[in-house]
């Protein structure tokens, strides 16, 4: 039992770390910017680390032939890229977190963040 004790004891410390950690990655996430662009950079659009979209900018030229059409076609593209690679930052910003943690269910819960088997480390 005392054994028991002992291991939910450093759980919760780990916990503890873990959250102080989460705190500082996800603030240097936040200024960290990634950009992506779609129709030969006739839209780019800027995240931080977080996913959150910082800017979007669109060649004058769609909007002065009046390329609405092409301008809604090419967005969606472009934020989704720009989203992507934010998002491959976090995961890769929580894995460095994560190294040495022994915590249950945490190779699951970062499984399920990069779409990989639990272990697998490969990443494209």
């Amino acid at each position: 039992m005392l054994k028991e004790l002992g291991n939910l004891a450093s759980v919760l410390r780990q916990a503890q770390q873990f959250g102080g950690k989460m705190e500082a990655v996800s603030a240097r996430l936040k200024n960290e910017r990634v950009t992506a662009s779609t129709g030969g950079g006739m839209v780019e659009v800027e995240v931080n680390g977080l996913g959150e979209v910082l800017r979007v900018t669109i060649d004058p030229l769609l909007v002065e032939h009046g390329e609405r059409e092409m301008i809604e076609d090419l967005l969606p593209g472009a934020v989704n890229q720009a989203v992507s690679k934010a998002r491959q930052l976090h995961v890769e910003a929580m894995s460095s977190l994560t190294e040495g943690f022994n915590m249950p269910g945490l190779a699951d819960i970062m499984a399920k963040m990069t779409g990989s088997p639990p272990g697998d480390t490969d990443r494209q």
